[in-house]
């Protein structure tokens, strides 16, 4: 692990029971911009929302003294969730009045909030769908590019979009945690690069048994606990220790 001024927080992401499960409970909610004319590919969907995580972790808002600072500590001393909604029209426009930060992709929008108690969703984002969002890719997505980190998807698991941005949304955190400051910084004015993409059954094997951050699911909703998306590091940005064999 590279040097980092703030010792990054145990893990949460995991499926057995710690004592961050007596904490109050938070989440961070993520709600997609999805018109039922116009929705964007899934794996944009998918980059967008990690990246919408990283940008509010980084945001000064969210450190030090920052209004949202108290929030995110709460948020992290418990076990850590994230809940995807989906929204359209007048919905969106309600949800953007909400403070937080949108975050565009090629063609995706993902608002990202301050964390909320489990129980304390605003009547603007309560009343979103959480189940039924389900995207394709048109085209075949681009191979993973050499720069930023690539989070890559546990091949045996069927989840819809909303839950899959979720997960790739704890692997960008994992990968943010693993960094400096200087890292981090770098990182942040390039725009968060970084991919998403399906491992093979093979290199998937690897990739858990490699000692780079992995996402294990608490099986809460969807699937059974377990490993979900592991953070590679990439040569520019967000160069995570490679412990994998050659």
């Amino acid at each position: 692990m590279t040097s980092n001024d703030t010792p990054a927080p145990e893990s949460p992401f995991h499926s057995g029971p710690t004592d961050r499960d007596q904490a109050q409970q938070f989440v961070l909610p993520l709600v997609l911009h999805l018109e039922k004319t116009d929705p964007p590919a899934r794996t944009d969907a998918l980059r967008t929302a990690a990246r919408a995580v990283l940008t509010i972790l980084s945001d000064e808002r969210s450190t030090g003294e920052g209004e949202w600072a108290g929030a995110i500590r709460n948020w992290e001393d418990a076990r850590i969730r994230k809940v995807v909604r989906r929204a359209r029209g007048a919905e969106w426009r309600k949800a953007a009045t909400l403070p937080g930060i949108t975050v565009t992709g090629e063609h995706a929008e993902v608002r990202v909030f301050p964390p909320i108690p489990l129980d304390g969703w605003p009547k603007e984002l309560a009343k979103l769908q959480v189940s039924g969002t389900e995207l394709d890719d048109p085209e075949p997505p681009a191979a993973p590019g050499p720069a930023g980190p690539v989070l890559w998807l546990n091949p045996e698991l069927e989840m819809s979009a909303g839950k899959t941005m979720a997960q790739v949304g704890h692997g960008a955190q994992l990968a943010w945690w693993e960094l400096g400051d200087t890292e981090r910084t770098a990182w942040r004015e390039a725009g968060f690069p970084l991919s998403v993409a399906t491992a093979t059954p093979e290199s998937w094997r690897e990739l858990t048994a490699s000692g780079l951050p992995v996402v294990r699911d608490a099986g809460f909703t969807e699937i059974a606990p377990g490993p979900t998306v592991v953070a590679e590091g990439g040569a520019g940005f967000c160069a995570l220790p490679r412990a994998r064999r050659p």
